[in-house]
């Protein structure tokens, strides 16, 4: 069993930037990580993911140029650095940790579940 504690959201104006942190309990070097979102009624969406071991990176279109995702090995921690923060990147973003990632950043586990954090609230002002 893997727990994931996200921190870092915030409120923030339009332009603005914020880092989320998410810290695992056990971490598996050569896993996905990544982070979703998930605004009001809508459904949750990849944000960005890598493979822990090599770093290799991807993300979702509508944050390309913008966010930057990260992770210190030692520490078992997962960054999102998100820069230029636009009133539509409002959402609950929620850490999870995986098997495999799709160019698109989703990272996800074939046949099963992800892990998943409690979420934390992203809300970005006009």
């Amino acid at each position: 069993q893997v727990q994931l504690v996200e921190s870092g959201g915030g409120s923030v104006q339009a332009g603005g930037s914020l880092r989320l942190s998410c810290t695992a309990s056990a971490y598996t070097n050569g896993s996905c990580m990544g982070w979703f979102r998930q605004a009001p009624e809508s459904a949750r969406a990849a944000v960005a993911g890598l493979y822990t071991g090599v770093g290799v990176a991807y993300y979702a279109d509508s944050v390309k140029g913008r966010f930057t995702i990260s992770r210190d090995n030692a520490k078992k921690t997962l960054y999102l650095q998100m820069n230029s923060l636009k009133v539509e990147d409002t959402a609950l973003y929620y850490c999870a940790s995986g098997a495999l990632l799709t160019t698109f950043g989703r990272c996800y586990t074939p046949g099963g579940e992800n892990y998943w954090g409690q979420g934390t609230q992203v809300t970005v002002s006009s």
